[in-house]
């Protein structure tokens, strides 16, 4: 296994555990590796974890590289240097243990942990372990929402006074299919408030500053969700709908609202007002960290906003990641490969997952309790 330092000088040997073949529809199949692929400079695909033999042999067929039906083999894998958690949150625990008491970096999806204490946990053993981590919250490196944090800072709309977003979970609906089943299940910890909200409040901070108090309500009112592909309903116990207030530490005022399933309207609408001017983000689709986002400005005497055409320089990171589910996971992964490089750490890691499952903590306690919530 090689050093940070050492690392900084070559290729990151990469080990995916999650990514089957058999399984096209998965994030690692059609995020992780695509993006590996797009940054030959950075990264090499070394090792491939799955939990059946026969996926196994698929994957090394595709890839061209060992394969393994037990996750094991692939963190204690030599050639190995950063170890990447695609799988289900609660599966993660285990996984991302045992690749830190192997001396491994780690990339792991978000939710980090099923849960704060298992959250607290990892980042625990990520310090004790010193070495890079990395979580995906890769909303922050969309080129829209890096161009809106950069105007805000710029002062294009003044003092931002408030910011209200509305958006579709696209999940969480009243259909869907076995696969997405465990979605509904509050107990996995992948929920509409802690996947598609909590991508959409990430990269609210990164443009408007951290929350200091918050105040929730988390509303289950669907009871059950059918399977289309087996024709049956099971319950649902995963709240559908997520309303949250709060300031955040410049003092402006924020009103987000997530909902399960799709609109027929905009399934993403995202204002941010300021004492000069406003800023409109708008998708098809409801989820920031994919959506394909049109910003819309309009400041001074201007009556109306108007379309905002992105920077080429925003997309300067990871120009050659394809565009879709790839495009913002590949900026995270060159950020990443950078950070190792220079000695910096703009990459959300695991201390900053830590803090993201604290303020996910806060929510779900002011929803139950009724009370807002202070936060550090």
């Amino acid at each position: 296994m090689a050093t940070e330092k050492q690392v900084s000088k070559m290729k990151i040997g990469v080990g995916i555990i999650g990514a089957s073949p058999l399984n096209p529809n998965s994030w690692a199949m059609n995020a992780h590796i695509p993006a590996i692929k797009a940054l030959p400079e950075d990264y090499e695909l070394r090792a491939v974890s799955t939990s059946r033999r026969e996926s196994a042999e698929a994957a090394e067929r595709e890839f061209g590289v060992p394969a393994f039906d037990n996750y094991k083999d692939l963190v204690n894998h030599p050639d190995v240097d950063l170890v990447v958690v695609t799988v289900k949150v609660p599966y993660h625990h285990e996984l991302i243990s045992a690749a830190l008491d192997a001396g491994k970096m780690v990339f792991s999806e978000w939710p980090l942990g099923n849960g704060l204490e298992e959250a607290k946990d990892l980042a625990k053993r990520a310090e004790l372990a010193g070495v890079r981590t990395a979580v995906g919250l890769q909303a922050r490196f969309q080129p829209a929402i890096r161009y809106v944090h950069d105007l805000i800072a710029d002062g294009y709309i003044g003092e931002v006074q408030g910011s209200i977003l509305v958006g579709s979970g696209m999940a969480w609906g009243n259909v869907t299919n076995r696969n997405y089943a465990y979605l509904f299940d509050a107990t996995n910890g992948a929920t509409l408030l802690s996947i598609p909200t909590f991508h959409a409040l990430d990269a609210l901070s990164y443009m408007l500053g951290d929350f200091t108090s918050v105040s929730a309500n988390l509303v289950a009112n669907q009871k059950e969700v059918l399977l289309m592909d087996e024709n049956k309903s099971i319950p649902v116990t995963s709240p559908n709908h997520a309303s949250i207030i709060g300031t955040v530490d410049s003092g402006a005022a924020i009103s987000v609202f997530y909902r399960g399933g799709s609109s027929r309207g905009e399934n993403m609408h995202w204002e941010i007002n300021g004492s000069k001017g406003d800023l409109i983000l708008t998708a098809s689709f409801g989820q920031v960290q994919v959506a394909d986002l049109k910003l819309e400005g309009g400041r001074g005497e201007d009556t109306m906003v108007s379309e905002m055409a992105i920077p080429s320089s925003y997309y300067e990171l990871a120009k050659n990641v394809p565009a879709g589910s790839a495009s913002n996971t590949g900026r995270l992964y060159a950020q990443f490969a950078k950070d190792i490089r220079e000695g910096t750490n703009l990459t959300p890691d695991f201390a900053h997952a830590l803090a993201q499952h604290q303020f996910l903590d806060a929510i779900e306690s002011s929803s139950r309790t009724g009370m807002a919530q202070k936060l550090d």
